[in-house]
């Protein structure tokens, strides 16, 4: 009787899923373990939290992804540390041996070592802080109404801090709820005062992309009424004023951490395998150098290669590459074939702004605009894994484009026992 070989991947996010879709009903044992029991598709996450999509539109149960695999086992819990001399990862459930680990479970908000930031800001990297932030903002709507005028302009200050896509997105949409919902939901309250501020520590938004995007989304932020202040760093957030290192204060109680990333850590890891932003160095077929039979994907690897010497861009279209490569090289490897390298091909990247309005930059060339809004909501609806979820949130989406609202804004607080 052939054994089967054991890899177990760590982490369900795009690199993680992919490799066992690709590993699905193969000669290979497959144990994906992750502490959430669904796939969560982060580029829409900002849209959970301006209760444009709920949830589950953008979460897929892990078991009914692999309803139909002959090999493939899902666990949910948490990693908590590492064997690699006796091949055992050690997890809050039990221990598993393997013959083939693979760590893909991503990074988490990087607040750059400042406790207080990390307190009192709001982070949206999963699906229950997107739904905590939703919460946030619909609350501070309904506190603004018996606000005193002493602190009502704190409630109205929204402060995202990171000029990323994900902050740009997060403005855009905020910006929009102020113009098109709050004075249909609220018509006995002025939100003339709400305010939304992107802070970015470099000199434009949307850093990485072209010069034409960068101009494009900045102008589409400053029409939708955004304050973009950018080579602007915040040094303290006590939950009520945001002080920056040039000595500026804004006073907010609504402030939204989107200023980077960070590697999740992992003990038994070697410390020389581990560089800049706590992530991973991997050889050009993703196996973490200094170790055996151990690979890291996604975000949380770091490959130098003659094209990006300082590492990938930490994006899906990476995550989701590596994913294909690898299972390709453990399907080689059953019948003695020689190993492909890993080389990453630039799909370009994308950001929307708001209705109409968004950029693109592809390998050679970059549009902005309606036709770039198209393209962003297209691409984004064909990475989605479910038919379901790709007609629900198309459904929402034609919703709120022709009567500008969507009917989503429910605070969901969790309940409370008397004891």
């Amino acid at each position: 009787m052939k054994v089967q070989k054991k890899i177990i991947i760590v982490g369900a996010g795009f690199a993680g899923l992919r490799l066992a879709q690709d590993l699905e009903n193969t000669d290979f044992d497959v144990l994906l373990i992750d502490k959430n029991n669904y796939h969560q598709f982060q580029p829409l996450m900002y849209q959970v939290a301006t209760a444009r999509l709920e949830p589950a539109s953008i979460s897929f149960p892990l078991r009914k992804v692999f309803q139909h695999s002959k090999n493939v086992r899902i666990r949910i819990a948490d990693v908590l540390r590492i064997d690699p001399e006796h091949k055992i990862v050690q997890t809050s459930i039990a221990d598993f041996e393997y013959d083939h680990l693979i760590i893909a479970f991503g990074c988490t908000t990087n607040y750059f070592g400042n406790a207080e930031i990390e307190k009192f800001a709001f982070p949206m990297k999963s699906v229950p802080e997107a739904i905590q932030l939703r919460n946030q903002i619909l609350q501070t709507f309904e506190d603004a109404l018996i606000a005193s005028p002493e602190e009502l302009q704190s409630l109205m200050n929204f402060v995202i801090v990171g000029g990323g896509p994900t902050g740009v997105e997060l403005a855009g949409a905020l910006a929009e709820m102020k113009k098109n919902i709050l004075p249909k939901d609220y018509p006995d309250k002025d939100f003339s005062k709400l305010t939304i501020y992107i802070l970015e520590g470099s000199p434009n938004v949307l850093n990485p992309m072209s010069e034409d995007s960068q101009k494009t989304s900045r102008k589409y932020l400053e029409e939708l009424g955004v304050i973009v202040k950018t080579d602007t760093i915040v040094s303290h957030y006590n939950g009520k004023t945001v002080s920056l290192q040039n000595g500026d204060t804004i006073a907010s109680r609504n402030v939204i951490w989107a200023a980077g990333i960070t590697g999740n850590t992992l003990e038994g890891i070697p410390k020389e395998s581990i560089t800049r932003g706590n992530r991973y160095l991997v050889d050009r077929f993703n196996k973490i150098e200094n170790l055996e039979d151990v690979y890291a994907l996604g975000d949380i690897s770091f490959m130098a290669t003659p094209k990006y010497p300082n590492g990938h861009p930490q994006v899906a279209s990476v995550a989701i590459e590596q994913g294909k490569v690898l299972a390709t090289n453990f399907k080689l490897s059953l019948k003695n074939k020689p190993q492909i390298e890993y080389e990453y091909h630039d799909k370009g990247s994308m950001a929307t702004v708001g209705k109409r309005k968004a950029v693109v930059d592809l390998p050679k060339f970059s549009f902005q605009g309606r036709l770039a809004w198209f393209t962003w909501m297209f691409i984004h609806l064909m990475l989605i894994l479910s038919v379901k979820n790709k007609l629900s949130i198309f459904i929402n989406w034609t919703f709120s484009y022709f009567n500008n609202d969507s009917t989503l804004r429910v605070l969901l607080k969790p309940a409370t026992k008397d004891k």
